[in-house]
């Protein structure tokens, strides 16, 4: 039992990885003992981020667009220019839309469906060779990252962004039944309010948001952090298919 949750001799790539979410997971793979890359798309916040979490572990830049096919496929041929084998892959890379039902614009949709359901597909399949690679030795994990939203209704009018997760979880089952056959467990999380530049909400006005969560609280980063690990370590090898619920009890609140 004592490695169970260890992520020792593992390489992981997170996009989004420079900030909220992304980050979170990556320093608790760090933690664990994971060789990290990560991945957003603004160069010189990724780079300082990798810089400023190389105090935990080894984690590496690799700054790239994922919202199109052009820069996923250079992201691939950058990861593959380094590493010949992937044993953990986390598409957390996502957009959000807010506005009215009458005027949600077709660019709101577009945007955000293209990277948070388009892109964890297109990049799991421009990334199946190394992930094959590395499921010849143990069990690959790919893990989507999702949101409550995908699962029970938000009041905000955040119509794509909505959609795109519920498709998410959908895609994620999907590609588990195909994947399990290269030893490559796909899952996914649905995060609810932690603070991050996308939930600015959460994190400007934490004590306010905590009122509506039974938990009394928001998500911490060890909360994120430890489901990512209970999901890419050896103790999530049997989770195929399944989206794990971080959000302090929202989802069954809303009913």
């Amino acid at each position: 039992m004592n490695d169970l949750f260890s992520l020792e001799g593992r390489v992981a790539l997170v996009t989004g990885g420079s900030r909220g979410i992304g980050r979170m997971i990556a320093a608790g793979f760090l933690a664990q003992g994971a060789k990290v890359y990560i991945s957003s798309r603004k160069a010189a916040d990724c780079d300082a981020t990798a810089k400023a979490l190389s105090a935990q572990g080894e984690c590496i830049s690799l700054p790239a667009d994922v919202s199109t096919l052009e820069g996923i496929d250079a992201l691939a041929a950058a990861y593959g220019a380094r590493e010949a084998t992937l044993d953990i892959l986390v598409n957390n890379a996502g957009a959000a839309w807010g506005e009215t039902f009458d005027t949600f614009p077709e660019k709101g949709w577009d945007k955000v469906v293209d990277l948070n359901l388009k892109s964890p597909f297109f990049l799991t399949q421009a990334l199946i060779a190394p992930l094959r690679a590395a499921a010849k030795k143990q069990p690959a994990k790919v893990i989507n990252i999702a949101s409550i939203d995908g699962i029970s209704v938000n009041p905000q009018e955040t119509y794509s962004y909505a959609a795109s997760k519920a498709g998410l979880i959908q895609l994620t089952r999907r590609m588990a039944l195909r994947l399990a056959q290269d030893n490559i467990v796909v899952s996914a999380i649905a995060p609810g309010a932690f603070a991050s530049e996308m939930n600015r909400v959460a994190r400007d006005h934490a004590e306010e948001t905590a009122k509506r969560i039974p938990a009394g609280r928001i998500g911490r980063d060890e909360d994120m952090a430890g489901g990512a690990i209970y999901l890419a370590s050896r103790a999530g090898d049997y989770v195929m298919g399944s989206t794990l619920v971080i959000d302090g009890g929202v989802t069954h609140a809303r009913g």
